[in-house]
């Protein structure tokens, strides 16, 4: 029976692979700092009530049905304002 030997022997870089090692060590130090960088810095989330209403203008009666000069916000008519046509 024959029996497989191992041992361990350190890889063999080709040349200029520790120009490509130091720069990629460099590269992934600069994005941890960024990465910490931006977790400082990140805006924090908006209030769920300080949302912006949505206004809706339908100037033409053949859009989705609306008369003419309807305004909607938030998808509940408010009011017309009146609209002149050329």
């Amino acid at each position: 029976m024959k029996t497989l030997s191992w041992t361990r022997t350190p890889p063999a870089y080709p040349a200029g692979s520790f120009l490509r090692r130091t720069a990629a060590s460099s590269l992934r130090a600069a994005s941890a700092v960024l990465a910490r960088l931006a977790r400082r810095l990140r805006v924090a989330p908006a209030p769920a009530g300080a949302r912006l209403p949505v206004i809706e203008f339908q100037a033409f009666h053949h859009e989705a049905g609306a008369p003419e000069g309807a305004l909607y916000v938030d998808g509940e008519l408010v009011g017309f304002i009146p609209v002149s046509r050329l």
